[in-house]
């Protein structure tokens, strides 16, 4: 087992709630979790750590809203999101920790500029509304997310905006998220062994938060049941203002 302080271990454990919260209730909230992981382990393993994790949290999430995911949406979605996913691989293995983190939260800052502009726009009709972000658009937030996601598991935020545009309801959000990133996730593990992200210290670690995940994703699916639209809605967001401006500093 990787030797840590007490504090290392109560960060990682801290994250780990998150994840699992994250994944039942409080999409975009996972950043927190990978800001966590990154205090208490270096940067680049944090990374491979909590990708185990999340796909554990996805798990559970899936099973949880299996029946409310909107897969056209999510059609349209994999060829941008994997040319994302490509595109971060690469970037990773010459950037810096310090620039990936910059460039990240940059994106989404310019994201939730973007989603408050459009919700302060004059009200548009059913079709519109029901149409929701252009083809061009939803190809920039698919290589956007897939480009997040690889680098610093950090693709929640930008995916949950672009689900907030499509107008999904509390539960159709929660499913289609939990189907995004359980396959995004599990496409992501073959580039994360081959960077050395994931390793057997990284497994052991994991295996010890495990049980936190779980007790995150239990108390966030009661919370989902509670949730109200537009309280939900704004919680998305803020957490993902409070994310972007943690990796901007």
């Amino acid at each position: 087992m990787p030797e840590l302080t007490a504090w290392a271990w109560t960060a990682l454990t801290l994250g780990a709630l998150v994840v699992g919260l994250s994944k039942a209730a409080l999409p975009g909230g996972g950043t927190l979790a990978a800001a966590l992981f990154a205090l208490a382990l270096p940067a680049k393993a944090s990374t491979g750590t909590l990708l185990v994790l999340l796909i554990l949290g996805d798990l559970f999430a899936v099973w949880a809203y299996r029946a409310h995911a909107d897969f056209a949406v999510l059609r349209r979605l994999i060829p941008t999101v994997l040319g994302g996913v490509v595109l971060g691989a690469l970037f990773m293995a010459v950037a810096s920790d310090a620039v990936v983190r910059r460039v990240i939260a940059v994106i989404l800052l310019s994201l939730i500029a973007l989603t408050l502009l459009r919700r302060r726009r004059p009200a548009r009709t059913d079709e519109a509304v029901a149409a929701g972000p252009h083809r061009l658009e939803a190809g920039a937030f698919g290589v956007l997310g897939g480009f997040t996601t690889m680098v610093a598991n950090a693709g929640g935020p930008v995916m949950s905006l672009y689900f907030l545009a499509m107008r999904l309801s509390v539960w159709a959000f929660l499913g289609t998220s939990a189907w995004f990133f359980f396959a995004v996730n599990l496409v992501k593990v073959p580039f994360s062994v081959g960077l050395g992200l994931i390793t057997a210290d990284s497994l052991m670690i994991n295996a010890v938060l495990a049980p936190a995940v779980i007790a995150g994703a239990l108390a966030g699916r009661r919370l989902a049941a509670h949730m109200d639209q537009a309280v939900f809605e704004k919680l998305v967001l803020a957490l993902t203002l409070i994310s972007a401006v943690n990796l901007l500093l």
